[in-house]
């Protein structure tokens, strides 16, 4: 049949994976770098995609093309959900983490320096929406990698916020549905946003900027953005 669907210009893409993010149906993965449409008929034509897309890389076309198959595509998201579901794991389970003092060497009482986290899980699609701890919160939504590249992360961006990690490279699902399930049903008093300096690490600001549209609210929100050797390059 013909009909609209996305079509997506590989010379132009910059591989931040926005777009497979955005397209709730599972129709584009990132491949060798690179979005693709893989499957036609979880394309809805709607296209989500475009406005997330940085480079403008993704447009509508009208071609011969399978139909929008709604049934395959919700059993797929079933599929994945049950495929991210914790299962048990302790390690998914929610917790506060309290933050004490601690007898130094010379028996002087001193906080612990290095560590700042005060909540578990961290990972964005592990994290309930609806966690306690997400109560008057300023929260920390963070690239994965913006930790290890900027020394002095803990005392700058992890103290005195919840923490949210994720790569919108590596993960396959859309942050910006978690996201604002967790900024709409929560006190949220502020959002730091804070990704690395690749091209790549800008679906994760996105993500934010459409979950703080989305959930309708107007919070104080900043973007930090971190250099592969560890400097702060723009906030």
């Amino acid at each position: 049949m013909i009909r609209k669907i996305i079509k997506i210009d590989e010379e132009k893409c910059n591989g931040c994976g926005a777009c497979a993010a955005a397209c709730h149906e599972g129709a584009i993965e990132m491949i060798n770098g690179k979005a693709k449409l893989t499957r036609e008929d979880y394309c809805d034509g709607l296209g989500d995609c475009l406005p997330a897309c940085p480079v403008d890389a993704i447009h509508f076309e009208e071609r011969e093309a399978p139909a929008y198959d709604e049934d395959a595509v919700r059993a797929a998201k079933d599929k994945k959900a049950k495929q991210n579901l914790p299962c048990g794991c302790p390690g998914t389970n929610v917790k506060s983490i309290q933050r004490e003092k601690i007898a130094t060497k010379d028996n002087i009482q001193a906080a612990v320096p290095s560590g700042m986290l005060t909540q578990w899980p961290i990972q964005i699609k592990l994290v309930p929406a609806h966690a306690p701890y997400f109560k008057d919160a300023n929260l920390l939504v963070a690239a994965d990698c913006t930790a290890f590249a900027y020394g002095n992360f803990h005392q700058e961006f992890i103290r005195k916020h919840i923490t949210l990690i994720g790569c919108p490279k590596l993960d396959e699902i859309d942050y910006a549905e978690k996201l604002t399930a967790i900024i709409k049903n929560n006190d949220i008093k502020s959002v730091t946003v804070v990704r690395m300096e690749v091209p790549c690490c800008g679906g994760i600001e996105n993500a934010v900027k459409r979950a703080l549209m989305a959930a309708g609210k107007f919070i104080p929100w900043r973007v930090v953005i971190i250099s592969i050797d560890g400097k702060i390059l723009d906030e």
